[in-house]
């Protein structure tokens, strides 16, 4: 079908849009913005820079996609945001672009960005990630596949929250947020495996013992993280998600939410 456009928008002549695109009313597009087949734009959405959206991503409105990093080190060049197939984006969600010439922010597919949460630059985000009202990421932060941040919940930047883990509303993150795990408070604590979560992920019920067992030893024992390590690899089966959390905490730069 046919791009649609509604008059007030505002499309640079650069941009390039494609099939079955609904552009809203006051809409304003930027000459480097480049849209694939299916994006629905609501109303009153700027994207600037160097921005692509795969295909059938919805924008509600006043999002804003694209715009100049806030980090006071850029210094300029060629940054960007990609922004990948069938994801959310509600009212006034912000993604920034990278700081630095050449890098880029990239959010995945299949997530859903709540109204007002801010996504800032050189963020990467994986798919199936649910960021509830106003969670704020800064910048350098990786979120995995099937995480959830609640509302109001913030990110410092650099940290990590891993793959099904799900951060609190109102929750402070400082450093990595370990895999299949609850965190919650100020200060933030890791408070037990996501058990709801990975029920509703599919998880067999092996799996989910394994995890729940894993958060005793690393955040229940006293243990020291190496010796938390080697007792979750000599104690627990080799399942993937035992050995990715095992990975996950030992390659953390800031160290895990304890």
């Amino acid at each position: 079908m046919a791009t649609t456009i509604h008059p007030t928008a505002i499309i640079h002549s650069g941009a390039e849009l494609g099939d079955d695109c609904e552009i809203g009313p006051y809409c304003i597009i930027g000459a480097q913005v480049r849209l694939g087949p299916g994006n629905r734009l609501h109303s009153h959405v700027v994207i600037e820079g160097h921005t692509t959206l795969g295909r059938e991503n919805e924008v509600f409105p006043f999002a804003c996609l694209g715009g100049r990093t806030q980090d006071l080190k850029w210094k300029g060049g060629h940054t960007r945001v990609e922004i990948g197939d069938r994801n959310t984006l509600r009212e006034y969600v912000t993604v920034h672009a990278a700081t630095g010439d050449g890098g880029a922010t990239i959010v995945g597919s299949h997530n859903n960005l709540l109204a007002y949460t801010h996504i800032a630059h050189d963020c990467q985000l994986g798919n199936h990630i649910i960021m509830s009202n106003l969670a704020q990421i800064a910048g350098h932060v990786v979120i995995e596949d099937h995480a959830i941040l609640g509302g109001m919940s913030a990110i410092h930047q650099f940290s990590r929250v891993g793959r099904l883990a799900m951060v609190a509303a109102c929750t402070p993150i400082r450093r990595d947020v370990a895999p299949y795990m609850l965190v919650s408070g100020d200060p933030a604590e890791t408070v037990k495996a996501n058990v709801v979560g990975l029920e509703r992920a599919g998880l067999d019920a092996e799996v989910i013992r394994a995890l729940g067992q894993a958060h005793r030893i690393l955040f229940r024992e006293g243990l020291s993280t190496p010796n938390a390590l080697t007792k979750l690899e000599a104690d627990l089966p080799p399942l993937p998600e035992i050995l990715h959390l095992i990975q996950f905490v030992r390659t953390s730069e800031r160290g895990v939410t304890k």
